[in-house]
């Protein structure tokens, strides 16, 4: 359908082309010729002293008296510049209608791509979360990091922020495509387990209570899972292999990743930029 547009523009155009020159230009400079022929052969046959000042006035008056005869005789040629409008506004609005098929992107606006970004989000399906895993598939990584607590931690999916969890939700599922099945560790956390965490005896965290985003339910702990088991030692090589993907991943999504920082948290990602510019975001909504 697309291909046809120009070629119905071009019939238009050429249409519109040859109506002007057949009624307006071609054939009205005929006419006009050959009224004046006429009349100048009918005052030569009736000779009149007319001197030679005068002459530039008396043409101008045989080709006026031409021109209105001309009109007068096709009264039609007042109707085509009419006739002619409907021509140009099916032009225009074919124009206007398909003039989106023909935008590069790099020359669209900033608005308009985030406006289409936004659109887009709208539009993509709302993900569920999986369903939770057994106390015992957490055994082992209880026990493999006591200092985590991880049997008092909150996997709630709906004590966190709803946007926040559907981008945990699409990286989840890029990492199970890529064969590193995850899990939701952690996610909302109070600001008195964070103090416990932070004043352990074997840090884990260097924010206190109130610091840190997972108060907020903008971060997220996963885990990658094996045999129904999840695994969250860093000597673990296949570990250590998903937690990279995360990385990537995240990173990808546009979220921070903890694998990055000078206190390494591999498997810990959230929402990105400075917390008091996420508070002030939330409190415009």
């Amino acid at each position: 359908m697309t291909f046809l547009v120009p070629l119905i523009v071009a019939a238009i155009v050429l249409l519109l082309l040859w109506l002007g020159w057949r009624f307006f230009l071609g054939g009205a400079r005929l006419q006009v010729e050959q009224a004046a022929i006429a009349t100048s052969t009918n005052l030569a046959c009736e000779p009149v002293d007319i001197p030679a000042a005068d002459e530039p006035p008396a043409r101008r008056f045989v080709r006026g008296a031409a021109v209105f005869g001309w009109v007068r005789t096709r009264p039609v040629g007042l109707l085509l510049p009419l006739l002619t409008l409907p021509l140009v506004a099916a032009v225009v609005a074919i124009t206007l209608h398909f003039g989106g098929y023909h935008k590069d992107p790099q020359f669209v606006p900033g608005e308009y791509a985030h406006g289409n970004q936004i659109r887009q989000a709208l539009l993509e399906e709302k993900l569920v979360p999986p369903p939770p895993l057994p106390p015992s598939a957490f055994v082992d990584a209880v026990a493999e990091k006591p200092q985590l607590a991880l049997d008092k931690a909150d996997r709630d999916w709906s004590r966190m922020d709803q946007a926040f969890v559907q981008d945990v939700l699409r990286v989840m599922e890029k990492m199970k495509a890529r064969g590193f099945p995850m899990v939701l560790l952690e996610g909302y956390r109070s600001a008195e387990r964070q103090n416990k965490l932070a004043g352990g005896s074997v840090k884990v965290t260097q924010a206190k209570g109130g610091e840190s985003k997972h108060q907020y339910g903008l971060a997220a702990d996963l885990a990658p899972v094996r045999n129904g088991k999840v695994v969250i030692s860093e000597r673990d090589p296949w570990a250590m292999q998903a937690y990279n993907a995360l990385g990537e991943e995240a990173q990808a999504a546009g979220l921070t990743w903890g694998g990055v920082w000078s206190f390494r948290d591999y498997g810990h990602i959230e929402r990105a930029g400075s917390l008091r510019a996420l508070l002030a975001q939330r409190n415009k909504k």
